[in-house]
């Protein structure tokens, strides 16, 4: 069966492309689940139409996001944190922390873009990657600063 999908499905294809199916991956699966719907000429016409606005869209946010990735790419961000005894962190950096560190400065970051790997536990200097976009990835510097 042909469908044509509604939104992004992994490992099948992303929103406004027309796929061949199999029928019941259709009537159970994708099309309950308004992923897909049946593909006739007045979907696959609105499909088509739907693709090229989506892919301006994304253009667009790529432009937007190469932009910040050239204002915050290899800057240095400090996170003051509390410290005990040999400069033991009372719980760890997060996320929103580094992501306040980086509003402080004047840009406004999703903690989310921000991709630690494991918890900061201690005092020092730490690269991270920002994905903010397909193929747009700054990465900056966190140094962890402690403070009695």
């Amino acid at each position: 069966m042909k469908v044509v999908l509604q939104k992004d499905v992994l490992n099948l294809g992303d929103a406004g492309d027309v796929k061949e199916v199999a029928d019941g991956y259709a009537r159970n699966f994708l099309i309950p689940r308004r992923l897909a719907v049946r593909a006739n000429d007045g979907n696959t016409k609105a499909a088509i139409h739907q693709k090229r606005l989506a892919d301006l869209k994304r253009e667009k946010r790529v432009k937007v996001m190469k932009d910040l990735s050239s204002s915050i790419d290899g800057k240095t961000y400090e996170v003051k944190v509390k410290v005990g005894e040999n400069d033991k962190l009372f719980g760890s950096v997060t996320a929103n922390d580094i992501a306040l560190a980086i509003k402080n400065t004047g840009v406004e970051l999703d903690k989310r873009k921000l991709e630690l790997g494991e918890p900061i536990k201690s005092v020092g200097e730490f690269k991270i990657k920002v994905r903010l976009a397909e193929g747009v990835v700054p990465q900056i510097v966190v140094k962890v600063v402690g403070q009695a």
